[in-house]
Parts: C-alpha cells; sequence; structure tokens
C-alpha cells in the first residue's frame, strides 16, 4: 500500500506505537477501534444502504416485472458478482503502486454513486440494467482491495479480527437499512422506482462525502515513487511477488474453490420465497433477515476468530452455509424455513467475509498488501460469478430443489479440500 516496504515499515512503526499501549493510551491492542475504521464503516453503511435500496428491488422487478427465467437471471447475478472481479485486482495494485489507497477509495465509491442516476434512464431493458450493474459492481472492485488495505493498516495484526468485524458489522447495517427503505419508498410511492434511484444516489454521495472528509489521508501525501535502479526487476513484478506467497496462493486456490459452489444471494432468497410459499411482495424484504444476523455476529465472530483461528472459523461459516443449502428440499413449508435459512445465511457471512481478509493480511508485506487482498478477492468474485451462472442454467433443467441438493455436495467436497489448503498451523 505504501511506495516501497522500507517507507511501508517506517509508517508501521510510526502508527503503532507498541503492543503494550495500544491505540488511545493505555487500551490494549484491539481494545479500542480506530477512527480510521469507524469512518471507512460508515462510508461502506451508507453506500451499501444506496446499493441494497436498488439490488433488493431487482429480483422482484426482473423475475415478476419483467418476467426473465431462470438462466437470464443467473446470468445478471452472475454479473452482479464478477463485475468486481478483475477491477478488484487493478484497484488493488494501484493503490500499492501509487502509495494512494484513499484516492482509490473515492474513485471506486464514485463510480457507483454516478451509476444510480443513470438508472432511470435504464427503463424496463435487462441490458441496460445489466449494464449499469457492471458499472456499479466495477466501482466496487476499485475500492474493495483499497479500503481493506486501510483497515488492515490501522490496527495491529493481533486484533484484525476484530477490527474487520466491527467494519463488516457497519456495513451489514447499511444493507439492512436499504431493503427497508425500497420498501418505504415503493410503500410511500407505488411504482416509484425513480424515487427509489434517487434516494439511493443520495446515501451513495453521502458516503463519498465522509470518505473524502473524514478518513485520514494517504502517508506521506506527495512522495513521489522511488525510481528502480539500473538493472533491477520492474516495480510490479515485485510488488506481485511479494503478494502472492505460498499461503496467500492456498487461499486464492480455496477462496475459488468455495466460491464456485456459492449460490448467488438473488437465487437463494428466490428460493427461500419459492420454498416457503411467502408473497412475492415479501421477496424484496428477506435480504433483512440475513443482514440483521451478519450485523448482529460480525463483530463477535471477528474476535472469536482472533482467538480459535481465522482459517478454522472460515471454513466453519462454509459449513452453516452447507446446512443452510440442505434446508432447501427437505424443510416444510411454513414459518421456519425462511427463519433458519436467513439465519444461516448471515451466520456465514460473518463467519466468512472479514474473517478471510483478517486471515490473509498478516501473511502480505504492508506495501503490497491492497494487491494480496484484492488477489483474494478477485479469485473468490470471479469464481461466485461462474458459479451463478452454472447455478441458473441447473436450475432451469432441474429445478431449485434438486439443484440445492447437488451443490450442496459439492460444497462439501470444497470444504473438505479447502481445509487441506489452508495454513500448515493454525493461526488467530
Amino acid at each position: 500500500m505504501y511506495l516501497s516496504h522500507t517507507r511501508a515499515a517506517d509508517t508501521h512503526r510510526t502508527r503503532r506505537p507498541g503492543r503494550s499501549g495500544g491505540r488511545g493510551g493505555g487500551a490494549g491492542p484491539g481494545r479500542r477501534i480506530p477512527g480510521t475504521v469507524l469512518a471507512l464503516g460508515a462510508v461502506s453503511l451508507l453506500t451499501d444502504a444506496s446499493a441494497e435500496l436498488v439490488t433488493a428491488m431487482l429480483p422482484l422487478y426482473l423475475m415478476y416485472g419483467l418476467g426473465i427465467g431462470y438462466l437470464r437471471l443467473g446470468a445478471l447475478d452472475g454479473l452482479y458478482t464478477g463485475a468486481t472481479a478483475l477491477f478488484r485486482l487493478l484497484g488493488g495494485w494501484a493503490a500499492d503502486r501509487l502509495g494512494r489507497p484513499k484516492a482509490l477509495a473515492v474513485t471506486g465509491y464514485g463510480l457507483s454513486a454516478l451509476t444510480k442516476l443513470a438508472l432511470p434512464a435504464a427503463g424496463t431493458s435487462a441490458s441496460a440494467i445489466g449494464a449499469l450493474v457492471a458499472a456499479d459492481r466495477t466501482g466496487k472492485g476499485i475500492r474493495t482491495g483499497p479500503r481493506d488495505a486501510m483497515i488492515a493498516a490501522a490496527v495491529p495484526d493481533g486484533a484484525l479480527g476484530r477490527a474487520f468485524g466491527a467494519h463488516r458489522a457497519m456495513d451489514t447495517c447499511g444493507a439492512l437499512l436499504g431493503p427497508l427503505l425500497a420498501f418505504a419508498v415503493l410503500l410511500a410511492v407505488p411504482g416509484g422506482y425513480d424515487t427509489a434511484f434517487l434516494v439511493s444516489f443520495c446515501l451513495a454521495a453521502s458516503g463519498v462525502v465522509v470518505l473524502v472528509c473524514f478518513v485520514r489521508p494517504d502517508p506521506r501525501p506527495g512522495t513521489p515513487a522511488p525510481a528502480a535502479p539500473a538493472g533491477a526487476t520492474p516495480p510490479r513484478v515485485k510488488l506481485l511477488a511479494a503478494a502472492l506467497s505460498p499461503e496467500v496462493r492456498r487461499c486464492v486456490l480455496a477462496a475459488g474453490l468455495l466460491g464456485l459452489v456459492t449460490v448467488g444471494d438473488m437465487f437463494f432468497f428466490l428460493a427461500v420465497q419459492q420454498r416457503a410459499e411467502l408473497p412475492v411482495r415479501a421477496l424484496p424484504l428477506l435480504p433483512l433477515g440475513t443482514a440483521l444476523v451478519f450485523m448482529a455476529a460480525a463483530a463477535p465472530l471477528g474476535r472469536l476468530a482472533d482467538r480459535v483461528g481465522r482459517w478454522r472459523l472460515f471454513l466453519g461459516g462454509h459449513g452453516v452455509l452447507l446446512a443452510a443449502y440442505l434446508l432447501m428440499p427437505a424443510a416444510p413449508v411454513g414459518w421456519l424455513l425462511p427463519v433458519l435459512a436467513l439465519a444461516l445465511h448471515g451466520l456465514f457471512y460473518a463467519a466468512t467475509d472479514g474473517v478471510l481478509m483478517a486471515h490473509v493480511a498478516p501473511s502480505i508485506p504492508a506495501g503490497a498488501r491492497a494487491t494480496g487482498l484484492a488477489a483474494v478477492q478477485t479469485a473468490q468474485a470471479l469464481a461466485r460469478a461462474g458459479g451463478a451462472v452454472a447455478f441458473g442454467g441447473l436450475c432451469a433443467v432441474v429445478g431449485l430443489g434438486p439443484a440445492f441438493t447437488l451443490y450442496a455436495a459439492l460444497l462439501a467436497t470444497a470444504i473438505a479440500v479447502s481445509a487441506r489448503l489452508g495454513p500448515r498451523r493454525t493461526t488467530p
């Protein structure tokens, strides 16, 4: 994330006064969440509220408004997941190479905000909606690596699970508010999609303002990158080599393998709605159950990961997702299915999302951290995009229930393989 490893080490020593003193004087390491993490959490809260306000309406609008089938929904779900992938890697690499993670984060958040203004012009065109979703996800891809690198730089390694858990809890609070706002807007203005898009833009723009005004600037602004000595390996090769250590490469492989057998959220919520025979109008509210559990569990599970091992908890989270998949074809119709399925879905995200980043971050030098974190996220996003498209095609052939049964078997296999790809010893 900084311009050289020497510079990164100097900054690291300056910003971390010692594990005995921690932050805020007297508090042990990790006892207090730094202001940088809280500010980035507020940015994510506003941005996620903006994004989820829109995406909460998409399955309802696409399936029951435009009448698209499972295969096209799978393609759009894959696009939603995968459009971030390559731009995650580009954003992380640029943040490390330029030493400007905050500037890259502002660019990504700003792009996502601008797409909300263009959504009303898309009308009922699924292609235009897909293009704007891709642009929004591109912004997410650009900002994710730099943002996570700033979080990792703000706390000692032993408190990374706590810091990422706190950030993800605030992020998920926004995901919880988004569907509520969508429901409230459409209740107040029936058919008022344009109004919802305007509210979404205002929230996203507010997040950009918070980022610009309240997140600390990049270290040593204005310092030029050192020139490489004659005959030296090009900086980008050094950067990638530093970021992709053997342990990081194993995480990339495991994250990709597990991502291939992870069902997209659109399909998960659609399956809950259909299997429980809920009214169609309830579909935009289902993400609230996942978000509520995620928000409540992210910080406690982040602290637990610091104690029991982050990789162990990451795999355990996928075990929870496996249980949710098995519910789909087996659970009786009624209120119990959505309660259990959404609770398990939220626990899965709480045990995996920030925990994976907290596990990987200590294995990457500070000067290459945004690139390394983005590499893991890119592998995961690409795999999940492919998995969403494949799941859509499978549903079109065999239906939702049998498709979930097959994916449950594949997920169990992927968990077993990933356990062998984990660290040679359990690390906190």
